[in-house]
């Protein structure tokens, strides 16, 4: 029996979760949780909710069930140092070290390693912790930069000019902000393309690279509206996207291997886990925007429900450096994901109201997240909190079977309609076309 411990209690964790139930092993599931997750708890064969910066009470629960190996879902355990804190109780996990998640952590430290190992895809930056040279970087520049917090952020770190900035003024007062917080940063050349995706298995040694996919961050319709943790995700049949070629996604992969690679050099010990690689294909090539490290939320969800391979075999592969024996196989299927979400989110969402699902006549297509149950009452705790998985053939077809179970759920929620659709996946398809002609 393996007793394998999964921390978090998202729409993420609810994906790998539903993942470990179709191995064949024999298996029992530990989950410690921010939150009561019925979907979860389900799934699971004890269920934890507690602080997930609180590293003792996760290495407490560890020890006291036995835990053959964890699997970490969230970014903020490995920031803090989760993994390495297991591995003193000889606990391995499927996740980075502390040193290794500053691939994710600090964007000055990646910006850093892709230059010192001279790997491609990287912008012209420079690290700042004061005002100085502020405003020579943003003139050299000109119009065409991104200042990006140096640390988790909550996807709230990112300030793009003309998005969000619309003056160096407003860059500078921005940077201001940052500084008095003690808060370093990184100003970097914006690029100018679409934005994709590209998730790597690996032990360190060897990866394995899943279907590209196209998240969703901006909150309403035909990309609007402020930046969120995800609204959807797509993935097409043929796992390209429609605007990718093949070479494209090979210099992604590429990419994604030359940074496994000088993490492992730069440490001397090997990376673990999930690479997520965020790139934009651009006039001038693939170019990579940022790396998180571990799973996507809710890019998890299309891929873990793609994957056909037992999960548990990858991990444990992971574990003991043989990726490259275990045969890793997405089905041909396309999938189209959305995200319900409080009114109000993200800025000022609702809280503790209740969303009825009684509706949904296929509960398999929900991935619960931010949601309690309370009584017999599914409750909203304020971010996203249902997501919805079609699966298809094509794209059409899986946008369908999601759009037929989302608008069964009713409450104070809104959602993305346009996800999927092929209004949108043709002005994605132009907008590359469009960026390659200039």
């Amino acid at each position: 029996m393996i007793k394998i411990l999964l921390i978090g209690s998202g729409g993420r964790e609810h994906a790998i979760a539903k993942a470990i139930a179709r191995s064949p092993q024999a298996y029992q599931l530990y989950c410690f949780a921010s939150h009561a997750n019925p979907a979860i708890m389900a799934l699971s064969h004890d269920y934890l909710i507690a602080n997930l910066a609180e590293l003792d009470a996760i290495i407490h629960y560890a020890k006291h069930q036995n835990i053959d190996f964890a699997i970490v879902g969230p970014e903020a355990p490995l920031a803090l140092g989760i993994v390495d804190r297991l591995a003193e109780q000889d606990i391995p996990a499927i996740g980075p070290t502390q040193e290794l998640a500053q691939i994710e952590t600090s964007k000055g430290f990646a910006r850093n390693l892709l230059q010192e190992y001279n790997i491609p895809g990287g912008p012209q930056y420079k690290n700042f912790k004061s005002l100085d040279g502020v405003k020579d970087m943003l003139q050299t520049l000109g119009e065409d930069y991104v200042i990006k917090a140096d640390g988790l952020m909550g996807g709230k770190g990112v300030q793009v000019a003309g998005d969000h900035l619309h003056s160096h003024d407003e860059a500078l007062s921005y940077c201001q902000e940052l500084t008095a917080q003690k808060q370093r940063f990184v100003i970097e050349e914006k690029f100018y393309g679409e934005e994709f995706s590209l998730l790597s298995f690996t032990d360190g040694y060897h990866s394995m690279h899943m279907p590209t996919i196209k998240d969703h961050k901006r909150a309403f319709e035909d990309d609007q509206g402020p930046n969120t943790g995800g609204m959807g995700c797509y993935s097409c049949a043929n796992h390209r996207l429609p605007f990718l070629t093949a070479e494209d996604i090979a210099a992604a992969a590429a990419i994604n291997e030359a940074c496994i690679e000088a993490l492992k050099n730069k440490f001397s010990h090997a990376y673990k886990g999930i690479l997520y690689g965020g790139f934009m294909k651009t006039a001038q090539g693939v170019r990579l925007i940022e790396y998180n490290a571990r799973f996507g939320d809710p890019e998890a969800i299309s891929l873990l429900e793609l994957l056909e391979t037992d999960f548990i075999a990858i991990c444990q592969a992971i574990i003991n450096d043989t990726l490259d024996k275990v045969d890793i196989v997405f089905s041909q299927q396309a999938t189209v994901c959305k995200y319900i979400v409080p009114k109000g989110y993200p800025n000022n969402p609702v809280k503790q109201e209740i969303i009825n699902i009684s509706d949904v006549t296929n509960p398999e297509q929900l991935f619960f997240a931010s949601v309690s149950k309370e009584q017999e009452n599914i409750v909203l705790l304020g971010s996203r909190a249902i997501a919805v998985l079609g699966k298809g053939h094509d794209l059409a077809t899986a946008e369908q079977q999601a759009q037929i179970q989302i608008e069964k759920i009713s409450g104070p929620i809104f959602y993305r309609r346009d996800i999927g659709t092929s209004e949108l996946l043709n002005k994605q398809v132009k907008q590359v076309t469009d960026t390659q002609k200039s």
